[in-house]
Order: structure tokens, then sequence, then C-alpha cells
């Protein structure tokens, strides 16, 4: 069996963010990832009968990083991970390419600045035959990216280009909230004709109806019919700008589209 289970929590109603817990099953303790709501995550962990060593923050933006000082009041001895000063609470400071463990499951951090400056993606391994689970916050949503609140369109290109898409293509995306059926609609408007998008979203909105997830989708599926991962097609830089355009130009204009959508 694999010895990493991750378990989806929806948290703070309207704005639809994701929590998570990544369990060490054979250990059963976990990591909680942006646990915003931290009386739904510790209610989480004590049904699923595992002990909570460690959160896991992606950004300090309040709605994923303000969950952490009564976490830390109600768990002793808990490690709080991030890369950035300004995360509450924070007692384990990580940048690119440091390593940590949740019991025996091995997590390396990607620094992913862009929406915030200190924004990181978290990449936990399992056993060899099973998939990386990588946490992207709001820098990689299924089918989209967060807005570039700190950062550049270059710093996007670099976190989705050369971060998230060297990954192996069977990883599994868990990301920040569920914007999904929003971001296919943006994405229908960029490549209409992209019939991996037209089946995400038939697939998607049959989901949502059912009062089910879009979490997981995975890095081959995003190069597929992610607008954001497809900047350096000739088909979106002509859409959103010229086919002259850099990736990075692209990215920024395509972003500067979103922003815009309705």
């Amino acid at each position: 069996q694999n010895p990493v289970r991750i378990v989806p929590i929806p948290v703070l109603g309207s704005s639809q963010n994701y929590a998570y817990l990544v369990i060490d099953v054979n250990n059963k303790v976990c990591g909680a990832v942006d646990p915003a709501e931290p009386d739904t995550v510790l209610a989480v962990a004590q049904k699923e009968g595992v002990k909570i060593t460690t959160v896991l923050t992606t950004h300090h933006h309040w709605d994923h990083a303000d969950g952490n000082p009564k976490m830390a009041s109600s768990i002793t001895n808990l490690h709080v991970v991030g890369a950035d000063d300004r995360i509450p609470c924070l007692t384990h400071k990580v940048g690119d390419g440091d390593q940590f463990n949740i019991g025996d499951l091995q997590v390396t951090v990607r620094f992913t600045p862009c929406h915030t400056s200190g924004h990181v993606f978290y990449i936990v391994k399992s056993v060899p035959d099973q998939p990386l689970s990588v946490f992207t916050g709001d820098t990689l949503f299924i089918a989209g990216c967060g807005k570039f609140f700190e950062g550049t369109g270059e710093q996007m290109r670099h976190a989705l280009m050369d971060v998230a898409a060297h990954l192996p293509s069977d990883s599994l995306v868990w990301c920040g909230h569920e914007y999904t059926v929003s971001n296919l609609k943006f994405a229908l408007s960029i490549e209409p004709d992209n019939q991996a998008l037209k089946d995400k979203m038939k697939w998607s909105q049959e989901r949502i109806a059912a009062g089910l997830y879009t979490v997981p989708s995975t890095i081959g599926e995003e190069l597929s019919y992610n607008p954001f991962m497809r900047v350096n097609l000739p088909s979106v830089k002509q859409t959103v700008g010229s086919i002259e355009d850099t990736d990075a130009e692209t990215m920024r204009k395509l972003r500067e589209r979103k922003n815009n959508f309705k």
C-alpha cells in the first residue's frame, strides 16, 4: 500500500480554500498544509487517528497562514515550516531545495515567488512506484495560476515552466483553492478548440455538481490544458499578444487578461 495518504479539507467557505493532511500511514503522523481553519483540521486528524507534527505553510496570506497560532497552541512541539518571515509562529524557515521529514515521508521545498515573495511548493515523496504529491498553494491551480501580487511574469514563468513542468508527469497537484471551473472558463477563451480542456471542463462540472473535489490533477494534465503552462506555444502567444513575445511576456499578458476576464 502507498505509505502516503492525502486528505483534502475544504475550509473557509466562500473563499474555497483547501487545507490538507499529509499522512504517513505507517507511523500515524501527519503534516497539515495551510490549516487556515484549525478546529476543522484538528478534528479531521483526530478522526483519522493521526498526530499532526508539522504545519507546512505555502505563503503568508491570511487564508493560508492565520490558523497557525491556534495550531501551535493546540499541539506541543509543533514544527511550523515556511519561507517567509510574515508567516505566524514560524519555527523552521526553509529555502529552495531544503528537505525535511514527516515521519518517514521526505518533503522537498521549491521556492516559487510571485504570488507572494516567499511562496513555496512542498513536494512529498512516496515509495518509488507511487507518484509525488505537490502542494502548490496559490502558485499553480488546476488550469490556472495565482495573481502576481508580489512578483513578475518571469517569476511565474520560472515557477510553472522551470519548476512544476520539470516534475514527473504523474506528480499529483494539490492546490490551494477550488477555482477549477472558473479557471477552465478562462482557459477555453484562450484555447477554444483544446479537447483536453473541454473534457476537463465536463468532468469538473460533474464533480462540483456531485459535491466532490477537483483535486488532484497531475503535472502531465496541466501541461495539456493549463494556459499558464503553455505560454511557450505559438498559438497561446498569438492569442494574447505576439508570436515574438518571450514566455515571460506572454505569461504577464495572459495573467492581465485573466485579471480582467468576466
